[in-house]
């Protein structure tokens, strides 16, 4: 099977069945075909088991997409505010095969150089939404610094080259995704979480990935924005999970575990763990950080 080794039963979750029980005793999984921040792929064995039964997943955060590609729902809604992120998956849902392949041309020997990588930067941040900036997207992802997505204030991607030996180009990942829209409906959408919580329905299933509050806070953490995610969007958030359950959706929201985040949360289930970050300058700091789920339900 295209995509890895987890061999996904074609079949809708029963009512009440946890979303890890199609895999279980199988290895996950499905890899992300994007580098990100705070991904999820190596905690699916913490998340999955919260994420119940229904017919339909809701990400608000979709990020890399650890989660939903890991997962066999019929129906799914994945939304976020990074607009090139999700251009490049409406782009793949629309082309399919084809856009894999154009990708592809962006990732060989000749464009693996400073040079070529400033260049196509310089070409991307010029582009409106289209098919080559979405192709570029990836692959500033994949051979630029860490995989850092980061944009200045004039929403400019700025992420300096990375230095790869020889990027790898995600074709088993995009293909698995292809695979995987031809057995479910999926729409992606540029849009804010609140817009997205405002058209969860009875039955449906909520996983959220917000920005995390800092594990380190100032005494006035109220100017803490994380790139335009601060203390007023995080209250908005829990308050938009607490509200959404009351109406029998189950919510799931991931974050640093500190005391802040355990505040933000009442009326939920709390479960602490650990988790090894793989994205730093110094591989040889890449500590433990403590983790946190929210579950409602």
């Amino acid at each position: 099977m295209l995509g890895g080794k987890v061999n996904v039963r074609n079949r809708f979750l029963l009512d009440g069945e946890s979303a890890s029980v199609i895999y279980k005793d199988m290895p996950l999984g499905t890899k992300p075909f994007f580098k990100w921040a705070g991904g999820k792929f190596r905690v699916l064995e913490k998340i999955l088991p919260h994420l119940p039964g229904g017919r339909r997943l809701v990400e608000p955060f979709v990020g890399s997409g650890a989660v939903f590609l890991n997962t066999d729902y019929s129906e799914y809604l994945l939304c976020d505010a990074n607009a090139d992120l999700i251009f490049f998956y409406q782009e793949l849902a629309d082309h399919r095969l084809e856009f894999v392949a154009y990708c592809r041309n962006f990732f060989s020997p000749a464009t693996n150089t400073s040079d070529v990588y400033y260049r196509l930067r310089e070409r991307f941040n010029a582009l409106p939404l289209c098919t080559e900036r979405a192709a570029l997207f990836l692959y500033l992802n994949r051979h630029g610094y860490n995989g850092l997505i980061r944009y200045n204030r004039r929403g400019r991607f700025n992420t300096p080259f990375g230095t790869h030996r020889s990027p790898y180009f995600p074709l088993r990942e995009m293909q698995a995704l292809v695979e995987k829209m031809a057995r479910a409906s999926f729409i992606f959408r540029h849009a804010d979480f609140r817009e997205t919580f405002a058209e969860v329905k009875k039955g449906d299933v909520v996983y959220c990935d917000p920005p995390y509050v800092p594990l380190s806070l100032t005494a006035n953490f109220t100017h803490y924005t994380g790139g335009g995610f601060g203390l007023t969007e995080q209250r908005d958030l829990a308050a938009c999970a607490l509200r959404t359950s009351r109406k029998g959706v189950a919510v799931v929201i991931s974050n640093h575990d500190t005391e802040v985040t355990r505040a933000l949360y009442p009326g939920a289930a709390l479960d602490g763990f650990t988790v090894q970050r793989f994205i730093s300058c110094n591989g040889g700091c890449r500590a433990k950080a403590p983790e946190l789920l929210a579950v409602y339900s």
